[in-house]
């Protein structure tokens, strides 16, 4: 369906296209965004009369970003904006509108230094262990929380699984770009979708195929999931709000903690790139030094050392 911002112009058309050739391997919230995003260009390009897609230049899409700043967009929604802008540009690139990239020469927004912080491991384990009612909804849920910290999946990846997708210690899921991987999943996670599916078809029609379902047999929706979390951390005690992903982010801030592999846990999570992960994963100072000093050879420090003295410490 065209949003209605998308007026019949070339540039629109040209939206709607590229947002159709993208559903084929991006996440429908992906697509959502980027038609948000491209909606706004639309509507700002339609003010100043621009509606020939080729004429898409540097110096357009920099007044259009600036105007969005202007307007209070904060600096997450411009670099999402920057890069739905970059992705329709090499389409238009590929479609020979366009001769290169516009894009390419328009910083991206600096971005705010916040980080989700990770549950405590051991508020955490009195958190999952703490007893349901057993029913099939408590069963099914204990599995949601099981499954998100064994294997630190995204809420959309979760949402997603079907039946098929559980391989006995493992799970498939299709991440970020449509990129398929697959997850170890621990053994209370185990024990706790192994219970889930000895029950699930109370709640399921034998033809449904997602692996989580409502309370009415069909695929649980990730506002429903993120509903559930919250008041889980309510019913069972957990002084803080419990979204997916904390549950991811404390999953792999654990795991790292332990491991100290950084590759292995940004294959588990899925990230393209390593500077996500270091990001996404940060360990507080003290445990880096700690492990630095036991690890490096040039690192340990015997009781004359003079940085052992007082003098030099900042």
């Amino acid at each position: 369906m065209t949003d209605p911002l998308l007026a019949e112009s070339a540039l629109a058309r040209r939206v709607e296209a590229f947002l159709n050739a993208l559903a084929n391997h991006a996440s429908p919230a992906t697509v959502e965004a980027y038609r948000h995003d491209l909606a706004a260009l639309c509507t700002f390009t339609e003010r100043r009369e621009v509606t020939d897609p080729a004429a898409l230049d540097t110096a357009l899409l920099r007044a259009f970003l600036g105007s969005e700043r202007s307007r209070g967009l904060a600096p997450r929604s411009l670099a999402r904006r920057r890069a739905a802008l970059s992705q329709f540009a090499d389409y238009l690139v590929k479609q020979g509108v366009l001769v290169d990239n516009p894009v390419g020469l328009l910083r991206t927004p600096k971005q705010p230094s916040h980080l989700p912080r990770p549950v405590d491991v051991d508020a955490l384990a009195r958190f999952l262990d703490t007893p349901h009612d057993g029913s099939p909804l408590g069963v099914r849920d204990q599995a949601i929380l099981e499954l998100f910290y064994s294997s630190g999946l995204r809420l959309a990846e979760l949402a997603a699984l079907d039946l098929g997708d559980l391989q006995n210690s493992r799970v498939r899921v299709i991440g970020k770009g449509g990129k398929p991987r697959q997850v170890p999943v621990g053994r209370r996670a185990q024990q706790a979708l192994a219970e889930w599916l000895g029950c699930r078809s109370v709640l399921a029609p034998i033809n449904e195929q997602a692996l989580f379902v409502g309370q009415r047999g069909q695929r649980l929706g990730h506002r429903a999931i993120q509903k559930r979390l919250a008041q889980l951390s309510i019913a069972r005690g957990l002084p803080e709000h419990l979204h997916p992903h904390r549950l991811r982010h404390s999953f792999a801030s654990h795991l790292l903690e332990s491991s100290q592999d950084l590759r292995a846990v940004q294959e588990l999570l899925g990230h393209a790139n390593l500077s996500t992960t270091q990001i996404y994963t940060r360990l507080d100072w003290q445990h880096l030094a700690t492990s630095y000093d036991a690890a490096h050879p040039r690192a340990k420090r015997g009781p004359n050392d003079p940085m052992n003295s007082p003098r030099s410490k900042p």
